[in-house]
């Protein structure tokens, strides 16, 4: 797989792990490889877990790309939303094992998956977009309105707040937070639970439950693509 993507298939399982400088930026090429190694674990017929480096998931969208130009900007938040879409409609189940700060699009990864853990420790994870004078984005608001408690939503989205790992959980951005020394450990026990259950019932069932959103969210990518400021 590409360097800023490594891929590792074990067991039935395949681990994807983020490596792109240190704050794991989401760049057009990070996209494109993440969509390469979500084609390779679906021919697997693979759980995927996706991860980063030791203490970051992903600090968000590639700023040199943001700020290079409105049209530049509008393609790279139209791309990682429409990888956002695949992942919350991905055939087998999609693990996220966060191992530190998840911010902007890294925490959106953490929306568009089945299962997510963090770890313990001085890490922020949420959505910082108010924060650095960016506008959210459709697509954003409907995954979070989706995916967050409503309690966390108004303060995530329009108050810019960032959260602890057990702020998190609480949130809505994690479903379990356990030390950093157990996060690949909690990952692949969570990977082989799901294996036990029957993949065309797990597919059809989350398609079912999410087709509300991808709906909304298909409409939001379009609006979104229109917006050049």
């Amino acid at each position: 797989m590409s360097e800023l993507i490594s891929y590792q298939l074990e067991d039935g399982i395949a681990t994807l792990t983020l490596s792109n400088g240190k704050v794991n930026a989401i760049s057009p090429d990070v996209i494109a490889a993440f969509n390469a190694a979500l084609d390779r674990a679906e021919q697997d017929r693979a759980i995927v877990i996706i991860t980063g480096q030791p203490g970051i998931l992903s600090g968000g969208y590639d700023l040199k790309v943001m700020t290079s130009g409105p049209q530049n900007a509008v393609a790279l938040v139209a791309a990682g939303s429409t990888l956002a879409r695949r992942m919350l409609a991905h055939p087998y189940p999609v693990i996220v094992a966060c191992p530190g700060h998840a911010v902007a699009k890294g925490a959106f990864l953490l929306l568009s998956a089945d299962y997510r853990i963090g770890v313990e420790g001085p890490f922020s994870i949420g959505l910082n977009e108010v924060q650095i004078g960016m506008t959210m984005h459709h697509v954003g608001i409907e995954l979070a309105r989706d995916r967050l408690r409503k309690s966390a939503f108004h303060r995530s989205v329009i108050n810019g707040e960032m959260f602890d790992p057990q702020g998190a959980l609480d949130a809505g951005f994690l479903d379990k937070v356990v030390p950093i020394e157990h996060l690949q450990e909690a990952a692949r026990a969570a990977a082989l639970q799901l294996k036990k259950i029957n993949m065309t019932a797990h597919r059809n069932t989350k398609l079912k439950v999410r087709k509300a959103l991808l709906e909304t969210l298909d409409a939001a990518i379009e609006l979104d693509k229109q917006h050049l400021a």
